[in-house]
């Protein structure tokens, strides 16, 4: 039995894996890649699987996506999922049909964790890998199962990896930077609710009680706005995003009182205590993982509130000021003096640099 504390921080990389059947109605607003809660709950599985006589500890988790095929028919601007027939009824009778959203997936998965001092070595470091690695393709992902690479997908398997963390903080980010490089081409899921506030005071100027679920309206869809007086023919515009923008769920909130383990029927594990909750959402952002400076960018790590109820995850991601502050102003100095929607678009592009 495992008598010491992991403390040496390190990153546990688990590189290209494939996911297929993922679940992609991860909230009642919201379908598309799985909520980052699916993840978080990944690394409490593994770290309980793993067991404390492993010798690492967890404690947050980032994604990286190099490839989301949902599995859907497209028709126009509709799209429809592909469904399933269930098996037949003990007594022969047809199974109802119930909606489920699947995705297959090609991720990165980069837990945080910490080792004890018996598992510093390369060697005990890679063979700790490959156990973990051979542990995750027998657990579900986001509903979905771990399958191996296809045939010529990837010329060479990556492996999973332990890098340990330097100590100085000039080193941890020369150690992230060359990690991520490794990580490309693919997109990192990182937190902008800085965007809620910077959209709900937008909305505020003309509407004043406009709230953060307008914002979040506001932001989760496509605004097209008409530019000039009312004489025909006006110029239609869409309104600009400072990124690849999407509305996520990223936690949960209660609805009731935290009951005790096995007062409420049908709850998925009678020894630990039930709350019934609903989805909280935010604002999400795809990122180049070469854009990210420090892992803090990229990791998701779970927090709760048992006093108010408020179950969710939290990424550090710090967007560069220009990305709201100047894209705002560029944006109100078009509508005010606006000479071509181009023009703007380039200002814009110009200073963010490409996404």
């Amino acid at each position: 039995m495992m008598t010491e504390q992991p403390s040496n921080k390190a990153l546990l990389v688990l590189p290209r894996l494939r996911v297929q059947n993922a679940n992609a109605i991860s909230s009642p607003l919201t379908w598309g890649f799985p909520a980052i809660t699916a993840f978080t709950g990944l690394m409490t599985a593994l770290e309980r699987r793993l067991g404390p006589s492993a010798g690492i500890a967890f404690y947050s988790v980032g994604v990286v996506c190099h490839s989301f095929e949902p599995q859907v028919t497209r028709g126009g601007y509709t799209r429809s999922f592909h469904l399933t027939r269930n098996p037949l009824l003990h007594d022969g009778r047809t199974a109802a049909i119930v909606e489920e959203g699947r995705v297959h997936l090609d991720i990165t998965l980069v837990f945080e964790v910490e080792l004890t001092a018996a598992l510093l070595g390369d060697t005990e470091r890679a063979q700790l890998a490959v156990y973990i690695g051979d542990v995750i393709a027998g657990m579900r992902i986001a509903g979905g199962s771990v399958v191996p690479p296809l045939p010529g997908k990837v010329r060479n398997s990556p492996r999973p990896s332990i890098a340990l963390v330097p100590g100085d903080p000039e080193g941890r980010r020369m150690e992230f930077r060359k990690l991520s490089r490794h990580w490309l081409p693919g997109f990192a899921l990182v937190s902008r609710d800085d965007l809620l506030e910077a959209r709900q005071a937008e909305l505020q100027l003309t509407t004043p009680h406009a709230t953060l679920l307008d914002a979040w309206i506001d932001l989760s869809r496509l605004n097209y706005r008409a530019i000039g007086d009312t004489v025909e023919p006006v110029e239609w515009v869409t309104d600009s995003r400072p990124g690849w923008i999407v509305p996520i769920p990223v936690g949960f909130v209660a609805l009731s009182e935290l009951h005790d383990p096995g007062a409420v029927a049908g709850a998925r594990d009678p020894h630990v205590p039930f709350r019934f909750v609903e989805s909280v959402y935010s604002m999400g952002q795809w990122i180049s993982p070469h854009r990210l400076s420090n892992i803090s960018d990229l990791v998701w790590e779970p927090d709760r509130n048992s006093a108010s109820g408020l179950y969710r995850c939290i990424n550090k991601y710090q967007a560069p000021s220009f990305a709201v502050s100047q894209a705002t102003q560029i944006k109100e100095s078009y509508y005010g003096n606006y000479r071509s929607q181009n023009r703007v678009r380039a200002c814009i592009r110009a200073q963010a640099g490409p996404l």
